[in-house]
């Protein structure tokens, strides 16, 4: 392993864990500001785009057009990095909102959130270790991670958009 894959792989484990430990912290920072605009449908657009995003990429790579690929992923990247800092802004300026519905729709929906939650956690380093491995050229090793990366982080970014849109009836 060369040096700079070291370098490489400590940040992935670094940002791994901080990354979520920031965002559960912030989560209990709560700042007395009213934001100029309402985030969430607007995260949740992101959210939506980025699985746009990463499905163009993966049609885009499938026709051998590198540099296409290149760019959506990067694009993919600085969404979720986006999204995820206009989620932790709302979420310490705003209280949570109640999920409102029962029976069924209410298990349906607390199964797609928490597994969207856990899985957001887990892609972090997938979606690093994706992306090191492109970025140093190691591309076999880059295929095989973007196989099981792909649909972790797809699942996440759809799994926004639907708890997004099952909670929105019950934001105040």
């Amino acid at each position: 392993m060369e040096k700079s894959t070291k370098k490489y792989n400590t940040w992935i484990v670094i940002l791994s864990i901080a990354i979520p430990l920031v965002v559960a912290i912030l989560f209990g920072v709560k700042i007395d500001l009213k934001l100029p605009v309402f985030l969430p449908p607007i995260y949740a657009t992101i959210n939506g785009l980025t699985s746009l995003l990463l499905i163009l990429a993966v049609w885009a790579i499938k026709n051998k057009k590198i540099q296409l690929h290149e760019k959506l992923m990067k694009t993919a990247i600085v969404f979720s990095v986006l999204f995820l800092v206009m989620y932790v802004a709302y979420h310490m300026t705003s209280e949570s909102t109640k999920y409102g519905g029962e029976g069924i729709l209410k298990t349906v929906y607390f199964f797609i959130l928490i597994s969207h939650i856990l899985l957001s956690i887990v892609v972090i380093p997938f979606v690093l270790i994706t992306y090191v491995r492109a970025i140093t050229n190691n591309f076999e090793l880059h295929k095989k991670i973007a196989k099981i990366t792909f649909p972790l982080w797809l699942y996440v970014t759809i799994t926004g958009v639907v708890v997004y849109l099952m909670i929105s009836p019950y934001y105040l």
